[in-house]
């Protein structure tokens, strides 16, 4: 078959991959120096200045968010999908080691207390993103301790530690200098790394790190096993009160928190607590933000505000605050699925026939009427979005375990090639690195079905998608050409999640290296990308920046738009079922589904 996309893979991200899938399968730890050339000579967006003698810090930032703190003393990182490959391979107390987690990247880790991590993964789209990561991580590390290891800010560093006090303005400006940095720079640094700053710097500068690696386990058998029982626990944790087996079942990949929050009305009832935590806690910005939205008189954006805040304000209150949230979940039926065994993914699964109206955000209300949807037996399953093929692996055992898919949404972040920041892209072609594949299909939402809810960026529908196999594994030359085929959108889930879509509803497994019409699918697709990224501008990649409160405009956006779209197919789905029955005098027809897609 003819391809409108070319094999687009540059060949040093391939060499890199194909080095490290070649060392990993040794049944020794390989020592992660070997990888430093193949890793720099990709020239990764993501790591732009690897050769360079000064630092680069967005990339140090990017990495030591998405590593645990343990990092500064590991030396073995240890890889397997579940507990058998630790335990087969002698780590039988892997399940006493301390549970580890970083901020950026959500993943089951352990640590033996010394210089050993346990890192369970779920598919090979992690190895994907932790080698590189780790490999990034030591060749920046090794760059600073070659600028420190003599330098006057070390006496600074060990001193202020001697002393248990901060740098001085003047240290921060001699430590700038000797790592040939702007102050702003290190001053990024001393906030990510926080009161692991100075104890960093001062192993930075004493050892060079030799970070060692070792796979476990690595078979398609055994992420199969993963999967199964990450599935086997949820429906163990649910009970047989709610039996999946026989559910319709709406599948939502998003986060854990933007469904909740619009569903349980939780912020809007404790806006005069959350006001108070800002003002209370100095957080100047944040009061001053919200009095400027109150006065403006924008509910949208006040709602957003409060939902921003009540992050925060979970964190901070501590158990009964989330005690008080987790009742008003269970209230309306929204049960939390922590993940308990293999790796980290939490699941949420709400029964939509208990949701209460009055509680809704405003702008969902009016897709339910007052009956609200009580005669509904669907279920909302969302789940803390997989990283890559892990989505194909989940998605395909959700798909043989309930009793029918009534649609697939993704919410995601993703980098734009023609965007900024906060814009949300909407695909209906999705070209996939992993099979190969070029999928078309029929996505659910257009721009008007964002746009109203949407504050700070622009609607970009009927797009072209990238599925990356990392965020690492990308450079200038592998974007370019796919733009100027009319690719703007790159993310990691997609194409694995439509990969599973083609085999829930073909009778064989997805091909590879075709074009792929799937516009003839029985359930709803929808994919929703708002940008995080913006990798065409140099220097500007994940690591520069947060998306902070500006991010949670395009999430809600989008998150708005899943749940209006879930509602209005549920009520048509109802209202069917209702003629089908012969009460044609209960039909609602004032909210039957915008049906132009299907």
């Amino acid at each position: 078959m003819d391809r409108t996309v070319p094999r687009m893979g540059s060949e040093e991200i391939q060499l890199y991959m194909r080095t490290y899938y070649s060392l990993l399968r040794s049944s020794h730890p390989i020592q992660l120096e070997t990888l430093a050339e193949s890793h720099m000579a990709m020239g990764s967006s993501l790591h732009i200045h690897a050769r360079d003698l000064k630092p680069d810090v967005s990339t140090l930032v990017y990495a030591s968010l998405r590593l645990p703190d343990c990092i500064i003393d590991v030396k073995l990182v240890l890889i397997g999908q579940i507990e058998r490959s630790f335990v087969d391979d002698g780590y039988d107390d892997i399940q006493n080691w301390e549970r580890v987690t970083a901020p950026g990247r959500r993943r089951r880790v352990h640590f033996n207390g010394e210089d050993t991590l346990g890192v369970f993964i779920a598919s090979r789209s992690d190895i994907d993103d932790l080698v590189p990561t780790l490999t990034a991580y030591q060749i920046e590390w090794n760059k600073l301790h070659v600028l420190l290891r003599g330098s006057s800010a070390r006496r600074s560093i060990d001193s202020a530690l001697a002393e248990d006090r901060p740098l001085t303005d003047s240290e921060f400006a001699d430590l700038a200098h000797d790592l040939s940095l702007p102050l702003p720079d290190v001053r990024r640094l001393s906030v990510v790394w926080g009161q692991n700053f100075l104890s960093t710097l001062s192993r930075m500068a004493s050892e060079r790190k030799q970070l060692s690696l070792q796979m476990l386990s690595g078979s398609l058998v055994d992420y199969r096993k993963g999967t199964a029982s990450w599935w086997d626990d949820v429906q163990d944790q649910l009970g047989d009160d709610l039996f999946l087996g026989d559910r319709p079942v709406y599948f939502v990949s998003s986060n854990t928190h933007s469904l909740t929050n619009l569903l349980t009305g939780f912020a809007q009832r404790e806006e005069e607590n959350l006001v108070a935590y800002i003002r209370r806690y100095g957080e100047g910005d944040l009061y001053s933000q919200y009095q400027a939205i109150s006065e403006s008189n924008d509910p949208k954006s006040r709602d957003n505000f409060l939902y921003y805040v009540l992050k925060k304000y979970l964190a901070e209150k501590g158990r009964s605050a989330r005690d008080a949230l987790a009742a008003d979940e269970r209230t309306i039926g929204i049960y939390r699925i922590p993940s308990r065994h293999g790796f980290d993914l939490e699941a949420q699964v709400i029964k939509v026939n208990m949701l209460r109206p009055d509680w809704l955000d405003t702008r969902l209300r009016d897709q339910i009427g007052p009956a609200g949807l009580d005669h509904s037996d669907a279920v909302i399953f969302n789940i803390d979005y997989p990283l890559g093929l892990a989505a194909y692996e989940l998605l395909n055992r959700l798909s043989e375990r309930v009793g029918t898919l009534l649609g697939v949404y993704v919410m995601g972040k993703a980098a734009t090639l023609n965007g900024r920041i906060g814009d949300v892209m909407i695909p209906n072609v999705i070209h996939d690195e992993h099979s190969q594949n070029t999928y078309l299909f029929q996505n659910c939402f257009a721009a008007q079905d964002v746009a109203p809810y949407l504050t700070f960026g622009s609607v970009l529908d009927n797009q072209k998608a990238i599925t990356a196999l990392g965020t690492f594994l990308q450079n200038p030359h592998y974007m370019s050409v796919f733009y100027q085929e009319g690719y703007t959108d790159i993310e990691m889930e997609g194409g694995p999640y439509l990969s599973s879509i083609y085999e829930a509803y073909r009778p064989k497994l997805h091909p590879n290296n075709e074009i792929v019409n799937l516009y003839n699918v029985p359930f709803d697709v929808g994919f929703l990308h708002y940008a995080s990224d913006t990798p065409m501008s140099k220097g500007h990649n994940l690591g520069a920046g947060s998306l902070s409160y500006a991010g949670v405009d395009p999430t809600y956006a989008t998150a708005i738009a899943i749940l209006r779209r879930i509602f209005a197919h549920e009520t048509l789905r109802l209202n069917r079922r209702v003629i089908r029955n012969g009460m044609l005098d209960n039909l609602r027809p004032e909210l039957v589904i915008d049906d132009r897609n299907r």
